[in-house]
């Protein structure tokens, strides 16, 4: 996709992958929307974002993407100053070594890491729409294939441990991108989702306790935050997946992703679900 111009929104751009792709999408010309958290780290993103194209009018927005209603007011706000939105990238997620409750009654990595992806899509959508052809990218993982996808227990009430959590999220971006991709089949807008790989950013530093520990030695054999960009990218840019939606890419092609990730009842369920909450809470 020619760059020139689009305007791209992308969440999780202060540091890793995220900040890597903002930066080589900036090269190739888009115009960058950043959703960011923390305004010390997200004002150091924007001043190399314009060091890399000072004629480009990069934004930011801040919000606290663990919060509905944080969620639906930045939505709400980008898509009053947008026009148009030519590539929305879902990227912001963490690792939780302890079960934390939001003020919504969520579980937060199921709030962070999949309502979030959800609630500022659907809130974009219409500006998706104006751009068409436009994409979605999102962040998934291959810890998808440690989960296994059970409805009565989306948000780890039962029994909670980080990891098992995070890769339920995971498999849930998946789920969730599949779903959309069904029901915008034709719209001129693709949905599709990627594995950057196991990457050394700053991704678990404050999982909290032991967790946050072993993440730390096992980036000692994490690949770069430029290698897991890479795929991001070629999923907002290559021709070669204009037409593709609903799909799960790693190193840049498509890759099978597990059975639990392809049952379209799971994809339904957890849609309306996602729904649910999105529309009674906050």
């Amino acid at each position: 996709m020619e760059l020139t111009g689009k305007v791209c929104v992308i969440t999780g751009a202060t540091s890793g992958i995220g900040e890597v792709g903002a930066q080589e999408l900036a090269r190739k010309g888009a115009r960058l929307v950043v959703v960011a958290r923390d305004e010390r780290r997200g004002e150091a993103t924007m001043a190399r974002l314009r060091a890399i194209a000072p004629a480009a009018a990069h934004r930011i927005h801040y919000a606290d993407l663990s919060r509905i209603a944080e969620m639906k007011r930045v939505a709400a706000e980008i898509a009053a100053a947008e026009p148009r939105i030519d590539l929305l990238v879902n990227n912001a997620g963490a690792l939780f070594a302890s079960r934390h409750i939001t003020a919504d009654g969520l579980e937060m990595t199921f709030a962070l890491n999949h309502v979030a992806y959800a609630v500022l899509t659907h809130g974009l959508a219409e500006r998706l729409f104006a751009a068409r052809p436009a994409r979605v990218v999102s962040t998934a993982s291959n810890a998808h294939r440690g989960a296994r996808f059970d409805p009565a227990d989306l948000q780890s009430a039962k029994s909670y441990k980080g990891v098992r959590a995070y890769n339920r999220s995971k498999l849930y971006n998946i789920l969730w991108t599949r779903e959309l991709a069904r029901r915008w089949a034709g719209t001129g807008v693709t949905v599709n989702c990627f594995h950057p790989g196991f990457v050394a950013s700053r991704f678990g530093d404050k999982a909290g306790g032991l967790l946050a520990y072993g993440v730390r030695v096992a980036k000692l054999l994490a690949i770069s935050s430029e290698e897991g960009a890479r795929t991001l990218v070629y999923l907002a840019t290559s021709p070669e997946v204009a037409e593709v939606s609903g799909g799960y890419f790693f190193k840049c092609r498509p890759e099978k992703p597990s059975a639990d990730a392809e049952s379209a009842a799971a994809a339904r369920l957890l849609w309306d679900e996602t729904a649910r909450i999105a529309g009674t809470i906050g």
